[in-house]
C-alpha cells in the first residue's frame, strides 16, 4: 500500500489521480478484449488471417496504448498544452501528407503505412486540436483583448481542411461539433450560434452535394428500401436475436456475415452473443466517463483545464455515440470505432492520448498549487 507520506512522483499520482475514472477506462480496454474475442477470429478466418490475427493485435497495440495513457497522465497541465501543441503540428503534417502519399482505400486517403503498420493521423490530431482549442478559449476568457476566439477560428479551419480533401466528413462533423461547443462555453453570443447552426447546415447540404459516398449513405438511411442496407439490416437483427442474456459466446451469426463486425459494428456482437444486459453495462461505462469528466471540469477553477477537459469528454462521448447510433440505425453508417472497444491501433493509442490528458488535467492539485501555475502562466503571458 502506497502511504499518503510518501512524496515519490509515483505516490504522489496514485494519490491525486482519479483511480475511479481510470478504472472505467481499463474496464472499457477489457471489454474490447472480451469482444474481439468474440467477433474477431470469424472475420480472420473468411479472409484467410490466423485465427487470433486481430486478438493478437489488440493484446498488442493495448500495450503501448496504456503506457501512453500512464505516461501522459503524470504530466501537469502546463506541459499537457506543449505535448498538444507538438503533437497537433506533427499530425497536421501528416495529414497533409496522407493528401499525396496515402493510401487510397474506399476512395478516401486518411492512411499511412509505416513498416507494415496502418497509421491513421486523424485520430491523433483530434485530441490535440481539442486541447489547443481549449487554450485559446481559456485565453480569450482571461484575455479580452487577445484575439483568441479569431485565432480558434483559424485553427479550425486549418484543422478540417484537409480532412474535408481527404475526404473524411464524419472526423470533419466531430472536430467541428466539439469546437462550437466549447466555443459556447466561452460565452459566445446568439448571433454565433445561429450563424455557425446555418454553416454546419450548409456544411451538411454541401457534402451530400459533393462527395458521393455522403449521397449513397445518406439517401440508403432516409430510403432503406431503394437500397443496400445489408450490414444495418443484420445488426439491428443480432440486437432483436439476442434478447436480454444473448445466445452466449461463440454462438452469434452475425460475426460471420458483417464484414466489419470487428471494428464498426462490434456493438451488435455484443448484443448477440452477450445480450442487452451487457450492452447496458458498457453504455454505463461511456456515460461515467463523460459523466465524471464533466463533473470535473464544473468544478476546475482554472479556464484552460475546465475547457480541456470538458472538449477532450465531449469528443470520447460523441464518438462513443456516433457508433452506437451507427449499429441502431440512427443515422446512416460512419466509419467510426467504438472507443477502447473496436479493432483499430491508430484508433486505440489516439485515445489513449487524449484520456491520458483529460486524466492529467483532472488530478487533484492543491489551491495554492493552481494558483500559482496561474499566475506563473500570466506573468509569462504579460
Amino acid at each position: 500500500m502506497i502511504s499518503r507520506a510518501e512524496r515519490t512522483v509515483f505516490g504522489e499520482w496514485w494519490w491525486t489521480v482519479d483511480r475511479l475514472l481510470l478504472s472505467a477506462l481499463f474496464g472499457l480496454m477489457l471489454a474490447g478484449i472480451v469482444l474481439s474475442l468474440a467477433a474477431s477470429p470469424a472475420v480472420a478466418h473468411r479472409i484467410g488471417l490466423d485465427t487470433f490475427h486481430f486478438v493478437n493485435r489488440q493484446v498488442f497495440f493495448l500495450i503501448p496504448a496504456t503506457i501512453v495513457l500512464i505516461a501522459t497522465s503524470f504530466l501537469s497541465p502546463y506541459w499537457i498544452r506543449r505535448l498538444a501543441f507538438v503533437a497537433f503540428l506533427g499530425s497536421l503534417v501528416l495529414v497533409v501528407a496522407t493528401l499525396f502519399i496515402g493510401a487510397e482505400i474506399k476512395g478516401a486517403r486518411r492512411w499511412l503505412n509505416f513498416a507494415g503498420i496502418g497509421l491513421q493521423p486523424s485520430e491523433f490530431l483530434k485530441p490535440a486540436f481539442v486541447v489547443l482549442a481549449a487554450w485559446l478559449f481559456a485565453e480569450s476568457a482571461k484575455r479580452p483583448e487577445m484575439p483568441a476566439n479569431l485565432l480558434a477560428m483559424l485553427l479550425l479551419g486549418a484543422t478540417v481542411t484537409p480532412l474535408v480533401l481527404q475526404p473524411d466528413v464524419g472526423q470533419t462533423s466531430l472536430i467541428t461539433a466539439v469546437w462550437a461547443a466549447l466555443f459556447f462555453m466561452a460565452g459566445m453570443r446568439w448571433l454565433w450560434v445561429f450563424g455557425l447552426a446555418g454553416v454546419g447546415a450548409a456544411g451538411i447540404v454541401g457534402a451530400y452535394f459533393t462527395f458521393p459516398h455522403v449521397r449513397r449513405r445518406i439517401d440508403k438511411f432516409m430510403e432503406p428500401g431503394t437500397a443496400d442496407t445489408f450490414q444495418v439490416d443484420v445488426a439491428i437483427d443480432a440486437f432483436q436475436q439476442g434478447g436480454w442474456f444473448g445466445k452466449g459466446p461463440g454462438e452469434g451469426t452475425v460475426k460471420r456475415i458483417i464484414p466489419d463486425s470487428h471494428t464498426d459494428f462490434i456493438f451488435a456482437v455484443a448484443a448477440e452473443e452477450f445480450g442487452a444486459i451487457l450492452c447496458l453495462v458498457i453504455i454505463a461505462l461511456f456515460a461515467f466517463v463523460v459523466l465524471r469528466s464533466l463533473n470535473h471540469a464544473q468544478r476546475d477553477e482554472d479556464p484552460f483545464c475546465r475547457f480541456a477537459v470538458a472538449g477532450l469528454a465531449m469528443l470520447f462521448g460523441l464518438q462513443s455515440c456516433i457508433n452506437l447510433m451507427v449499429n441502431l440505425h440512427l443515422i446512416p453508417p460512419k466509419g467510426m470505432t467504438l472507443p477502447f472497444v473496436s479493432y483499430g491501433g491508430s484508433s486505440l493509442i489516439a485515445l489513449a492520448f487524449g484520456m491520458g490528458m483529460l486524466i492529467a488535467l483532472t488530478r487533484r492539485r492543491p489551491r495554492a498549487e493552481t494558483l500559482a501555475e496561474l499566475t506563473h502562466y500570466q506573468t509569462r503571458r504579460a
